[in-house]
């Protein structure tokens, strides 16, 4: 053994907080045979897709991690570790693919705290023909299936909050939301009368802030801790410039065919009907690329084999992300995402229970 690496220390039971994260992670394990019993149950097929790549998702608000990749002849290029598989798994639709989901990790930096970890685990899945009503009922399903193959059960307890999974959930839009909030259509329509409502409620507005900086602003503090209980909610149908990869709806180009899950205020989910035009999806990122340079963030260049898969044609589908971590934080209640974790780079041997 190297004399400058520590030997490795058997994780040494320290009462009843080993115990509880013991049972947590044996849960979550059974909470991933399920999922995979799911898809395969119902004609999926398991895909794998790189972690690293040389053009990461374009997302103004993430920050992937970036390395220096040694190719031959001493050439270098930067590659990215992925914050999410989708524009791989979006090939694969276009490849001919149909019915395609994948548990993967991802990577997002400077996201750490009770609900996230900079590395975490990712569940995506895809259908061809399908439109994020059809993914709607697949989140569902799942859910509920998870529920009563591992627990048995329908209803559980989360942050003090009684939340029964029976069917129906409760689906919102982004506007019928923002109504609880006291805010009509017609200012939600409207960047200028939302920026004036904002400051009417007492929020500090700067001229720098543009609509999806005031809407999260209303959305986290006023809205979204509500959403989930007693039923699950998923909220759909957000404004089309806060929904880069989804397609606009067919009745009002407004908004975007986009839904998040939410289960007591947590959120779990983020699902589209996928954008298909790589006309319109390049223009999407070309704006994404402006925004990150507004927002002083590392440029990326645009992934001319995802753009070619979509000039190729990519069917019709349907697409959704799940956070795999946050759905065993549901289901077992914990409270931090440390605690349904083997391994997190905020804990230390030293608390008894193996993590780093």
């Amino acid at each position: 053994m190297s004399e400058n690496k520590a030997p490795l220390r058997r994780a040494e039971p320290c009462g009843d907080g080993f115990e509880t994260k013991s049972s947590k992670l044996v849960v979550r394990a059974k909470i991933i045979r399920a999922i995979r019993e799911f898809f395969w149950s119902r004609g999926f097929i398991e895909t794998d897709t790189p972690c690293m790549v040389r053009c990461p998702g374009m997302e103004p608000h993430l920050n992937p991690f970036k390395t220096r990749l040694k190719e031959e002849r001493g050439m270098e290029c930067d590659m990215y570790l992925i914050t999410s598989p989708e524009y791989a798994m979006k090939r694969l639709l276009a490849a001919g693919w149909k019915k395609i989901f994948q548990i993967t990790r991802s990577f997002r930096n400077g996201e750490i705290g009770p609900l996230h970890n900079p590395e975490f685990a990712i569940l995506e899945w895809y259908r061809a023909g399908a439109d994020y009503n059809d993914i709607m009922k697949d989140t569902q399903d799942l859910v509920c299936y998870i529920a009563k193959k591992v627990f048995g059960r329908l209803r559980f307890n989360y942050a003090g909050r009684e939340i029964n999974l029976a069917l129906p959930w409760q689906i919102l839009t982004t506007q019928e939301a923002f109504e609880h909030a006291g805010i009509s259509r017609h200012i939600f329509e409207n960047e200028k009368l939302l920026r004036a409502a904002a400051i009417r409620k007492g929020y500090k507005i700067t001229k720098n802030m543009d609509y999806s900086d005031v809407f999260f602003l209303i959305f986290l503090n006023e809205i979204e801790r509500h959403l989930g209980a007693p039923k699950p909610t998923i909220l759909k149908d957000y404004p089309i410039s806060m929904a880069a990869l989804a397609r606009a709806k067919a009745d009002n180009p407004k908004y975007a065919e986009r839904f998040e899950l939410y289960i007591a205020g947590l959120e779990l989910a983020n699902a589209f009907s996928e954008l298909t035009d790589f006309r319109e999806q390049r223009a999407r990122l070309i704006s994404e690329q402006k925004l990150r340079r507004k927002l002083n963030k590392e440029i990326y260049p645009i992934d001319d084999k995802f753009i070619s898969a979509l000039e190729y044609g990519m069917p019709r589908s349907g697409g959704i992300a799940l956070g795999i971590d946050r759905l065993v934080m549901f289901f077992t209640g914990a409270e931090k995402i440390d605690e349904i974790m083997f391994f997190s780079p905020r804990r230390s041997p030293e608390a008894g229970t193996g993590a780093i």
